[in-house]
């Protein structure tokens, strides 16, 4: 019995590291590639061990940019997308929160009916909102801003929904308590509510800003020039489609720099985010 059970527990190590040495084979290719020269890698001889381009490789991308397709260094793109992620995650966040506040603590006509609709906006594909959002960013002249890029997609009905559902299951007598202690709307949401929803606002900023810092989609839409486009749009640049040659030792390590904000973020916020998913106590 100890044999069969030392047997699937070494069974179970053995796939796992299987697993993780599929995900991680790509990411070490685009290591090596980043730092082999790109002539190399364009006659399909790139060798599996690292080369002596990485310094120069990395100095390129961060600083300078590509010669053809970009020209924008890579570290100012870092900069749009992290400031357009953290407007995004932020304001969901704060929207979502008092919303959900606001459906759940007070008593008003069409409260329900309101919240449906907040809730029916999930079913809209980004397509059916896509054209009409852009007419009306463009008629405020909020192309090729940081508005432009994080207003639009500041609102979120899964978040609503979420803390909604959170705060109903808030005991009913701490509301009770804080009236006694006379405590008003304000004072119960700052002191009693935001310390409870803590690790769930943790969990939805992780989501919240990786989907902010992906987004390629309206990036591409609204910004015309290259100082403003995002690193999601500049790795697509990077990859051109003409008779020139793509750049690849400087797109793999832009795709290598692209990875490191949302790991870090991650990383720092492990355990509250996954505290803020599983959490039942309150």
């Amino acid at each position: 019995m100890v044999e069969e059970e030392g047997f699937q527990r070494y069974l179970a190590h053995v796939i796992l590291w299987i697993g993780i040495a599929i995900v991680a084979f790509p990411v070490y290719l685009a290591i090596v590639a980043s730092t082999q020269d790109n002539a190399v890698i364009a006659n399909g001889q790139m060798s599996l061990l690292p080369g002596g381009h990485f310094l120069e490789t990395y100095y390129q991308t961060l600083f300078v940019g590509t010669s053809g397709s970009t020209r924008e260094p890579v570290l100012n793109m870092m900069l749009n997308s992290l400031i357009m992620a953290l407007l995004i995650a932020v304001g969901k966040i704060a929207i979502s929160i008092i919303s959900a506040y606001a459906i759940v603590y007070f008593r008003f006509p069409f409260r329900m009916a309101i919240f449906w609709t907040i809730f029916i906006t999930l079913m809209l594909p980004v397509e059916v909102r896509i054209y009409p959002t852009y007419k009306i960013v463009a008629d405020l002249h909020l192309l090729d801003s940081y508005a432009g890029l994080s207003l639009p997609l500041i609102a979120s009905a899964t978040a609503t929904l979420l803390f909604r559902q959170f705060f109903m299951t808030v005991p009913d007598e701490l509301l009770e308590a804080s009236r006694i202690d006379g405590a008003g709307p304000f004072r119960f949401f700052w002191d009693t509510l935001l310390p409870l929803s803590r690790t769930n606002m943790a969990a939805l900023f992780v989501i919240l800003f990786i989907l902010g810092w992906n987004q390629y989609l309206w990036p591409l839409l609204i910004t015309t020039r290259d100082d403003m486009q995002t690193i999601q749009v500049g790795i697509r640049k990077m990859i051109t489609t003409t008779d020139a040659l793509t750049e690849w030792p400087v797109v793999m390590a832009t795709a290598l720099l692209a990875m490191l904000p949302p790991v870090f973020v991650v990383v720092v916020m492990q355990k509250l985010f996954v505290r803020g998913l599983v959490e039942t106590e309150k």
